[in-house]
């Protein structure tokens, strides 16, 4: 994993005079140059000559045996100046820091970026609408939407702010204060319109007006706008913009009514948000719905396939347990009488159920749920051919009786993270984290070729290969398991100096128990710490075709720890330790 910059530096590194100092000079290997951070401190990752004492503006810093350091500092707002000395060697660096909350006005005017909305909108008719602006506490401010419409904003208490998601990977995830004196207001428009939102504040007498920057759109909603999914597979999120979290991919093809816009993002009727460029406008279109008769099933060795003819391609939402299966579709309404499902080695019965409108809403749902024989999935595809639904749910995989071959017949998919110049977190030495991502990915494919196993590498070589491409060679592989070795670093208010540890990220509820086995084996055989089992929406976690994982096997950034993450016999002992894991989790399963 990458350290999660967020800071200036300038260095300038005094040459050593001696020889064993320019075998190994004192090093600062991050922050780097021209690094901003809004953090209120910062570590310092680096190593020098195990003798003598490296000092941070004069204060002695702790060090690991090989001399190797991540001490933090804390940071004021503006430029921060350290000066790194070891010896006769010194290194200085100014760490800036930046504010990036909304300052409060002093005098008559709104705060730069405060005002709402920010970028062109649409919602219905009778949806609530709401304004916001960033004022001087004793003001008067109101919003202007034309036709005698005044929308009063009024003084709002201050309101709790979350820290990013980053903060749950150092346990400082607490909700923060806010300060700034905002002003909001509602309103509900009943018919269609279109209107740049005036803002008007009054201070002292006077009285200034300013424009948001975004329009705002009632629309028809007896002319929807209907659009087709063009992507592969259409990211859609629980709101408008990629901080809001991801629901069910859509298929190509999928189609939906859009029943409101922020920006490039689009809402479709089913309540889910997708960017407006993985989709295509369909002209004269209505809002798509479709009725769904027969369930047409086969099975083959390693799969069940079903079937689900529709009328057009509606929108899908999968939820694993452990347990179950339950595929939905929306926009959908049932004219079912007959399902064939035969006797099946996973699936012990396929269940649907027609679900109705939610409370003022007109899209119904028609939902199946797949009862598994097992606790344990093992991946899944979805996707349209035409107007019909395609889901193939894989079957746990046959493992041979043979001890010096426990593998035999098993696709195992190892992804060594980063590569090219993609070099993810750098240890103090400057070793980065890509190369031993490879080393680890090679020494773990040889044991478990040794065991039987069928091994591919999504790369073999210190190259780039993209983030997108390592999921489709998830995909065209079909892998039993998918692992994605990696090696661990913190957020610049981490604490890299004692944070250390093993550590699983899973997606799917098909991974979590693979991910906690792992963790645990690891853990309990090589006395390593435990960092810990975090779902977490990587995307390496997110391929469905298999249980994915995201292993995180030590940290680059904790000075110890490097040492044991560095070390060629530790190397190859984790590789066969973790071999060992996933045989003994394979046969339990």
């Amino acid at each position: 994993m990458k350290p999660l910059l967020g800071l200036v530096v300038l260095a300038s590194v005094a040459t050593p005079n001696l020889a064993w100092a320019q075998e190994q000079p004192l090093k600062v290997v991050y922050p780097p140059t021209n690094h901003k951070t809004t953090s209120d401190k910062i570590f310092f990752i680096g190593t020098a000559p195990p003798t003598g004492q490296v000092l941070i503006n004069g204060k002695p810093i702790k060090r690991s045996e090989s001399g190797h350091f991540a001490p933090s500092f804390p940071l004021q707002i503006g430029e921060n100046t350290f000066t790194i000395r070891h010896k006769d060697q010194e290194i200085q660096i100014i760490v800036t820091r930046t504010d990036n909350s909304l300052s409060v006005p002093q005098g008559l005017a709104f705060t730069k970026d405060s005002l709402s909305p920010e970028v062109d909108i649409a919602r219905l008719p009778g949806e609530l609408i709401c304004f916001s602006a960033i004022a001087p506490l004793s003001a008067t401010v109101s919003v202007n939407l034309g036709e005698n419409k005044r929308v009063p904003l009024l003084l709002q208490p201050p309101q709790a702010q979350l820290p990013s998601n980053l903060a749950a990977l150092t346990g400082t995830n607490q909700p923060q204060n806010a300060t700034n004196s905002k002003y909001s207001g509602c309103t509900t428009v009943e018919a269609t319109m279109q209107a740049i939102p005036e803002y008007q504040l009054t201070l002292k007498g006077e009285t200034i007006t300013q424009k948001a920057p975004g329009k705002i759109t009632v629309l028809e909603p007896s002319n929807l706008p209907v659009v087709e999914v063009n992507a592969e597979f259409g990211v859609a999120r629980t709101g408008p913009s990629t901080n809001y979290s991801r629901l069910t991919p859509l298929p190509r093809g999928t189609r939906s009514a859009v029943t409101g816009k922020t920006g490039e993002w689009l809402r479709l009727d089913y309540g889910a948000w997708i960017k407006s460029s993985e989709t295509v406008a369909l002209a004269n279109a209505i809002v798509p719905s479709t009725i769904i008769r027969s369930v047409a099933s086969s099975q083959s060795k390693d799969a069940t396939l079903v079937s689900f003819p529709l009328q057009t391609p509606v929108p899908v939402t999968v939820k694993q347990e452990s347990d179950k299966f339950t595929l939905t579709l929306h926009n959908t309404t049932a004219q079912t009488d007959t399902i064939p499902f035969n006797d099946n080695p996973f699936v012990s019965r396929l269940d649907w159920q027609q679900i109705p409108p939610s409370p003022g809403g007109n899209s119904t749902a028609v939902q199946y749920i797949f009862n598994l024989k097992k606790n344990q999935q093992w991946g899944y595809k979805l996707g349209y051919e035409g107007t019909t639904l395609k889901l193939k749910l894989r079957h746990p995989p046959e493992l041979p009786r043979s001890r010096r071959k426990p593998l035999s017949g098993i696709k195992i998919l190892i992804d060594p993270g980063h590569g090219g110049e993609e070099s993810g977190a750098t240890g103090p030495t400057g070793l980065p984290e890509k190369d031993v991502n490879l080393t680890v990915s090679k020494l773990l494919r040889e044991e478990l070729v040794e065991k039987g196993a069928t091994v591919v590498m999504t790369r073999e070589v210190d190259k780039f290969v993209s983030l997108e491409d390592r999921q489709k060679i998830i995909a065209q592989e079909e892998p039993t398991l998918a692992l994605s070795v990696h090696y661990n670093a913190l957020p610049d208010f981490g604490d890299a100096e004692n944070t250390k540890g093993v550590g699983m990220f899973w997606y799917h509820p098909q991974a979590h128990s693979l991910a906690v086995y792992l963790h645990n084996y690891l853990v309990e055989k090589l006395d390593r710490p435990s960092y810990g089992v975090f779902w977490n929406n990587l995307a390496l976690t997110r391929p469905e075709a298999a249980p994915s994982l995201l292993l995180e096997l030590g940290f680059m950034s904790n000075p110890e720890e490097f040492e044991w993450v560095s070390n060629p016999k530790q190397q190859k002992k984790l590789a066969g330790t973790l071999a060992d894991g996933i045989v003994k989790w394979l046969k339990s399963n």
